[in-house]
């Protein structure tokens, strides 16, 4: 797909399209963001302007994530700048099943070249078999399985760039 391109900067068409994915997900029983965690005030708490990332083909926004260089909750011992953190990759239903999730790595891969990064890292739920094997099937690697204190469970992975 030649007409794929990501836009850094994005933050309220990520947001937007993060809230429509979660809606959507919700709506077929899957255990995902709450809608009061995806507003620009909690977002941008911890996140850069230029770490909304927006997928877009033929210039239609179409998925979305967020890539930060830290993430002190899922990977507390981690050195800033020692990965790149992925976090809420979501694509909208419209444009499923066209490999968007693998060209966001793809990109964010290539970020982390260009700064000297060498991993490349991200979390799901532990018990979301089907994105779990989505990222192992992009050459992500479950490396542990973070615990919350209210009972949830989260599979990290990382993948060596």
């Amino acid at each position: 797909m030649d007409n794929f391109m990501v836009v850094k900067g994005e933050v309220d068409t990520a947001i937007n399209i993060m809230k429509e994915v979660a809606c959507w997900g919700r709506s077929i029983g899957l255990n995902v963001w709450k809608e009061e965690y995806l507003t620009r005030e909690k977002l941008m708490a911890n996140v850069k302007e230029e770490n909304f990332c927006v997928g877009q083909v033929s210039g239609e926004n179409a998925c979305c994530m967020i890539l930060q260089w830290q993430d002190t909750f899922f990977w507390p011992k981690a050195k800033e700048n020692e990965a790149g953190y992925i976090h809420k990759l979501c694509v909208r239903r419209d444009y499923a099943g066209m490999g968007l999730s693998g060209r966001l790595v793809e990109f964010s891969i290539e970020e982390c070249k260009k700064l000297g990064i060498h991993y490349l890292r991200l979390d799901t739920g532990w018990n979301n078999k089907k994105l779990c094997n989505m990222y192992k099937n992009l050459g992500f690697e479950l490396v542990d399985k973070f615990l919350l204190d209210d009972g949830g469970a989260f599979a990290l992975f990382e993948m060596r760039i």
